[in-house]
């Protein structure tokens, strides 16, 4: 092992006695191609020295293990999560070859320090290097995984309207095809004027009717179209299944279609049934095609507030339209189970800030408030202002964060996560962009109340009024 010792570079400069101290507390291990060393997730445990082969560190992105790093012979690693006091690897470490290694446990690592102090100034060197690097790709991966969280959602929110605008588009086009030879057949009915002008009133009418929301609830429609079937049945009108949902949300129940038979000819009653049918089904559909059209309008205008698409970086914002943006953003995981509260000051002035930076910390945290109540519970977004400066508080009724963790959870690389689904860097990132707008977070956590307060100055101007000391004390008025 001395041998071994001397082809690493952060022991050059070791004693005799020393070089000796290493391999007594040390081990040697040996890796095949692709064996692991270290999980994410799993306690830290080594300190460890390439003396052969390659170590490579990864870190799982969703279903995908994406590579941060490798250390060739004559490296080291493990020291820098030691340093930090990490609890858990925030990687995976595997051998990418053939792989000789040296090896020691936490314990024996500070006691090194101790025994070898002049390998401890490299170590830190070479430790702020490499959490810059993995810091750096880290927070790539967290944007990844931000971005596919938002493109999948928007996927499923895009997906439900067009593909209504297809299905009407196409159902529509039938009705278009049938309704000349509808209208053809009435013409030759030969209708009085009296006559004609009673069928378009009816047919205005019944599109009033259909056009107005919640006109009739779901069992109230059921028994109305099972009394005009039965009305149909009498009349000698066949498939009048077909056509009896339509005929209902008109408002045509058997009052109407006993007029209908009072003014017109029984034997055009099949005619004219199935042609107001047509018209109604054709005007549902264009208005199924015009709400579909708008709510992907209202997408993509979410898309490009959220990320101030074609504006300045800089300019003065809005907050609220910040909000609601991500909101829409994040729509396809409010839906199930969650709540959502706004209490919103509306005379809250504009902030002179990077906006689609601040989107970030409002989808962070919500998306995190999401998380932490599995889906299942309430959301209360806040705001108020005082003197120069205003407040966001995002507040949830989930499970609080434990005290014991309170003070690390905006430290680099800690998450309350699983693998995979989070590289500890969501609040980490929200904090900085926070504090580069001259602004600070705040906790407030227990058991069913968990509310961040976000507080930023109206202006980044050196001289504007210190956010610390403004008092944004939590209230009880969201939550009930």
């Amino acid at each position: 092992m001395l041998d071994a010792l001397c082809q690493v570079s952060l022991f050059a400069q070791l004693t005799k006695e020393q070089f000796q101290w290493l391999s007594e507390h040390g081990r040697e291990l040996w890796l095949v191609p692709g064996e692991y060393i270290a999980l994410e997730g799993e306690p830290l445990d080594n300190f460890y020295a390439v003396i052969e082969g390659e170590i490579e560190l990864t870190k799982k992105v969703g279903n995908a293990e994406r590579h941060l790093m490798s250390c060739g012979p004559g490296t080291y690693t493990g020291h820098e999560l030691i340093l930090l006091d990490a609890p858990n690897h925030i990687a995976n470490a595997r051998a990418a070859k053939k792989t000789y290694l040296l090896k020691w446990d936490k314990e024996t690592f500070w006691e090194m320090l101790t025994t070898c102090p002049s390998i401890t100034r490299d170590l830190l060197i070479i430790t702020a290097q490499r959490l810059q690097i993995l810091e750096s790709m880290s927070r790539h991966h967290e944007k990844l995984i931000a971005l596919g969280t938002l493109a999948a959602g928007l996927a499923h929110e895009l997906n439900n309207p067009a593909t209504a605008v297809g299905r009407s588009a196409s159902h529509l086009q039938q009705i278009f095809h049938r309704l000349p030879s509808l209208g053809l057949k009435l013409n030759q009915k030969q209708m009085t004027k009296e006559q004609l002008l009673f069928l378009e009133n009816l047919l205005e009418e019944a599109i009033t009717r259909a056009a107005t929301p919640c006109y009739l609830d779901p069992l109230t429609q059921s028994d109305r179209e099972q009394e005009v079937i039965t009305w149909l049945e009498l009349h000698h009108i066949t498939d009048g299944w077909k056509i009896v949902s339509s005929l209902v949300r008109g408002g045509l129940d058997t009052q109407s279609l006993a007029k209908i038979v009072e003014y017109l000819s029984t034997q055009s009653l099949e005619e004219i049934l199935t042609w107001l049918e047509a018209t109604l089904t054709g005007i549902e559909l264009l208005d199924e095609i015009d709400q579909s059209s708008k709510r992907i309008s209202e997408l993509v205008t979410a898309i490009k507030e959220y990320s101030y698409m074609d504006q300045s970086p800089m300019q003065d914002v809005d907050i609220h339209q910040g909000l609601e943006s991500t909101l829409t953003i994040l729509s396809h995981k409010l839906k199930n189970g969650v709540t959502l509260t706004r209490n919103y000051d509306q005379s809250l002035p504009l902030i002179w800030a990077f906006g689609s930076e601040l989107n970030q910390v409002w989808t962070n945290l919500i998306d995190n408030a999401i998380d932490a109540m599995n889906g299942q519970g309430q959301i209360c977004i806040r705001t108020a202002q005082d003197h120069n400066c205003v407040l966001v508080e995002i507040t949830d009724n989930g499970p609080g964060i434990p005290s014991e963790i309170k003070e690390r959870i905006f430290e680099p690389f800690f998450t309350t996560k699983g693998v995979g689904k989070g590289t500890g860097l969501g609040l980490v990132i929200s904090y900085q962009i926070v504090e580069k707008h001259k602004g600070y977070i705040r906790l407030f956590s227990e058991p069913g109340n968990t509310r961040f307060q976000v507080i930023l100055p109206t202006s980044l101007d050196e001289t504007t009024f210190d956010c610390h000391q403004c008092e944004f004390m939590p209230t009880e008025e969201c939550m009930g």
